[in-house]
């Protein structure tokens, strides 16, 4: 990595790195470290935990009348991977992911590999400029989510919504028909639709089943005119 790719990170990032060594290792993906230790991945397990810690210490600051179980819901929507891609994508860091020659010629980056971008990112600032220096980091960019999410009311729990509409207007339960599934094991995925009484909305597929049902939650939603989808992928409910 050159020192102007460097100088240019540190830029976004709002931070000067004392050992840049961190901050290069925080762009290497496995696919081109000679060995996977001298990939991202120890520092994204490490920031992993710490954007954790930042957005539960920001939503216990930030609402303090709220309990435990707001709180999670709250904090799974601030530091899942789509929010970790989204900010990725954002500051323009997903660009700069050093990646194999195999996988280089892929025209969108996948979501998962822009959210370990950010994470190995907040691994590399703990390490150098400590908890201080990953929370300056991360604050401007986690209060904006946790405040939207938090307004939402749903925290992206679709299936919660849903149920709570269906039972007290339609006097029903949404049921979840598993459709087809495909792929090894241990990356298996589903395709899965809403059914409430004799009417069946449309499926779609989820990485896994839980997170399945919860995209075909908002699919039945967003047909019966409760919610909708802006271009960003952001949710808005209806009234």
């Amino acid at each position: 990595m050159e020192q102007e790719v460097i100088q240019q990170i540190e830029s976004i990032i709002g931070y000067h790195f004392s050992d840049p060594v961190l901050l290069k290792r925080a762009f290497v993906h496995s696919s081109v470290a000679s060995q996977r230790l001298d990939s991202n991945e120890r520092l994204e397990f490490l920031g992993d935990s710490v954007l954790g810690l930042i957005a539960c210490q920001r939503i216990f600051n930030l609402y303090p009348d709220l309990l435990e179980g707001d709180m999670t819901k709250i904090k799974s929507a601030a530091v899942s991977r789509r929010t970790c891609a989204k900010i990725t994508r954002s500051l323009g860091l997903h660009k700069l992911l050093i990646l194999g020659k195999g996988m280089q010629g892929q025209v969108t980056l996948p979501p998962s590999l822009s959210a370990a971008v950010l994470e190995s990112v907040i691994g590399a600032l703990y390490l150098d400029g400590g908890f201080e220096a990953a929370e300056g980091f991360l604050v401007p960019l986690l209060d904006p989510i946790i405040e939207a999410a938090a307004e939402s009311g749903h925290q992206q729990n679709f299936k919660s919504v849903l149920q709570q509409h269906s039972q007290q207007q339609l006097e029903k339960s949404p049921g979840y028909r598993t459709l087809d599934e495909k792929g090894p094991d241990h990356a298996k995925c589903f395709k899965v639709c809403v059914e409430i009484g004799d009417e069946q909305f449309g499926a779609v597929w989820g990485q896994s089943k839980k997170q399945a049902e919860q995209q075909a939650a908002l699919q039945a939603l967003v047909e019966l005119g409760l919610a909708e989808v802006d271009g960003d992928g952001e949710v808005r409910l209806l009234e």
